[in-house]
């Protein structure tokens, strides 16, 4: 039978919904520059880095052969100018329904948690909402070479808690996540993800369906 030990989550959208406020951030870049960038566009960029996410944005206004990758980086660190500031408004209250009670009784199970997010500034939110503590390893997104759908985040979120990738559950909203996940030889559980090629082994609406035993049970016993 397998024995799972150790939850890896990404952080927007699975711990807390902070995806309005990089749509906001990017929304403020765009409109300095002139870019068209829409709430439709801001699908594209879940699960994916800033470089890339900004990537998208040139291709989807034709300008991505219109900027050196210098110039890249410089409105890559402007729009983080922008999210620092507006998640400054975070507090636990944005903590999103049933994660906190979820966290705890995976805590009390002796389940090791790890966060694997794509955002630079997971340390801060985690901060801000309170849930720094209740994790054993979070990852340093600038410190990972290689972005989601690759699966480099979640190996060594799985290295870092000391366990295998198959003793590993992966919690995610992205279908980006999801490749990662499976990549990685990890077991999926998606929150309201939009499929479009790969499915979450275990499928919810939101984070309000956590259950402890119903994901333990449907994965040791499946």
């Amino acid at each position: 039978m397998k024995k799972i030990k150790g939850f890896i989550f990404d952080l927007d959208g699975v711990l807390t919904d902070t995806a309005h406020y990089h749509f906001l951030a990017w929304k403020r870049l765009s409109e300095q520059w002139g870019f068209t960038f829409s709430e439709h566009d801001n699908e594209r960029l879940k699960g994916v880095d800033r470089i890339k996410s900004l990537e998208i944005i040139l291709e989807i206004n034709s300008k991505q052969n219109e900027f050196s990758a210098k110039e890249i980086l410089r409105l890559a660190n402007q729009k983080n100018e922008h999210y620092q500031q507006l998640i400054e408004m975070i507090t636990p209250q944005d903590v999103l329904e049933g994660v906190s009670d979820f966290l705890l009784k995976s805590r009390s199970a002796e389940i090791r948690c790890a966060v694997a997010s794509a955002s630079k500034n997971a340390m801060r939110v985690l901060e801000l909402l309170n849930l720094s503590n209740q994790f054993d390893f979070i990852a340093d997104a600038s410190a990972i070479k290689h972005p989601k759908p690759h699966p480099e985040i979640f190996l060594t979120c799985a290295q870092q808690l000391k366990l295998l990738p198959c003793e590993c559950v992966g919690f995610e909203d992205a279908q980006a996540g999801i490749k990662s996940i499976h990549a990685a030889g990890m077991y999926s559980v998606g929150i309201n993800v939009y499929v479009t090629s790969e499915k979450p082994m275990i499928e919810l609406s939101s984070t309000k369906e956590l259950n402890l035993e119903m994901i333990i049970n449907a994965i040791e016993m499946g």
